[in-house]
């Protein structure tokens, strides 16, 4: 029964990834959009915890549905009108976002499909990481480690919300 329980629930929340994923791209309120987008990071951090990847869901939480839905809407308030329509797209364009995204599933399911047959029926004996080893992985500075880059995104971060202040005070 657990095993049906999981199956429903993973489908459930598949469902409501896919449903806000095309929810997000086709509103034309910004803020929707941002809040869309919001409820699929929430559902992929639930996909996360199914997996038993703690570490992984609770990052998925604070980093990106907190801090970035948190930035995007921040830089939507600065630099935009949020109450108002975006623009319609033209029938070229949305012909030619039509075909990309065909071609762009065909492509995924045809690696899923390529990836699941030459995957074994049995699990290789993978040993899970303890929280001081990501950490150390995650903040160390030795090679195959990760403290340069998250340095640099955190730069990066901080760039564009000055430059959202800069592009709203000229308003």
């Amino acid at each position: 029964m657990d095993s049906v329980g999981s199956i429903i629930l993973f489908v459930i929340v598949a469902l409501s990834i896919v449903v806000f994923s095309i929810l997000a791209v086709t509103t034309r309120k910004i803020l929707r959009a941002a809040t869309y987008l919001l409820f699929t990071l929430f559902a992929t951090a639930v996909v996360y915890f199914m997996l038993d990847y703690q570490f992984l869901g609770a990052v998925q939480i604070a980093v990106y549905a907190g801090g970035i839905v948190v930035l995007f809407v921040f830089a939507i308030l600065l630099t935009s009108h949020p109450g108002h329509n975006s623009e319609k797209l033209a029938s070229k364009r949305r012909v030619l976002g039509l075909i990309a995204s065909l071609a762009m599933l065909f492509i995924a399911g045809g690696s899923l499909l390529a990836r699941c047959g030459a995957l074994s029926v049995t699990k290789p004996d993978v040993a899970t990481p303890d929280m001081n080893q990501i950490g150390t992985a995650m903040m160390g500075v030795g090679e195959g480690q990760y403290l340069l880059p998250f340095e640099a995104i955190s730069v990066l971060l901080l760039a564009c919300i000055i430059g959202g202040i800069v592009v709203a005070r000229k308003r």
